[in-house]
């Protein structure tokens, strides 16, 4: 693995952002980010590039569509061990991105909660992050997901002892764990749209 160059940071949970995000920079990390996460870095003095600004394209309906863009999707599935991928990279100014930083909607806390609506409820199903989360955890060799706060002080020290650069080994444990994220989290969906009631 080399070193980590470029990260997108989209988080819901923000336990433990900042400081992570913070090491990130002091190691020479650039940060894309959107909406909420990009306005708590920036307020915490943190210089983050907001991703509607790096793809050219705003975010629209409502905050449905930001993340969804080939800048971003390449970036993150590009295989670096293949020419033809860093070739079609480079004619598209997609750089590659190294870190994906991304945890859900909370679908299953939003419908905890009594008196939620349908529509609440479908409000809060996420599909940009689990699209990311999927693409960064397929292309473990070159891309590090980290999905859960808890995970952050060991990265931190891992990026520390190896000048900024994540193992292949560790890589493979995130993308695991990123898959079964993903999974609890269509699972949750799933199994509370089965004993919904829609209206006309």
């Amino acid at each position: 693995m080399g070193k980590i160059n470029r990260a997108l940071v989209s988080v819901s949970d923000k336990r433990g952002v900042v400081e992570f995000a913070q090491v990130l920079v002091e190691l020479g990390v650039e940060l894309l980010s959107t909406g909420g996460t990009a306005k708590g870095l920036r307020e915490k003095g943190i210089k983050v590039i907001e991703v509607s600004d790096y793809t050219g394209f705003p975010e629209m309906l409502e905050g449905r569509v930001k993340t969804l863009h080939p800048k971003i999707h390449g970036g993150i599935l590009g295989d670096r061990s293949k020419r033809e991928h860093l070739s079609q990279m480079k004619a598209q100014g997609i750089k590659p991105i190294d870190m994906v930083v991304v945890n859900l909607y909370p679908f299953e806390a939003t419908v905890a909660k009594q008196g939620c609506t349908l529509e609440e409820a479908i409000e809060q199903i996420d599909i940009g992050g689990p699209t990311l989360i999927r693409a960064a955890a397929k292309n473990f060799r070159d891309v590090t997901v980290v999905v859960d706060p808890w995970d952050y002080p060991k990265l931190i020290e891992e990026l520390r002892e190896k000048g900024g650069a994540i193992s292949l080994e560790t890589n493979f444990e995130l993308a695991k764990k990123a898959f079964r994220h993903t999974h609890h989290y269509d699972g949750a969906i799933a199994s509370y749209l089965d004993t919904a009631k829609v209206k006309g």
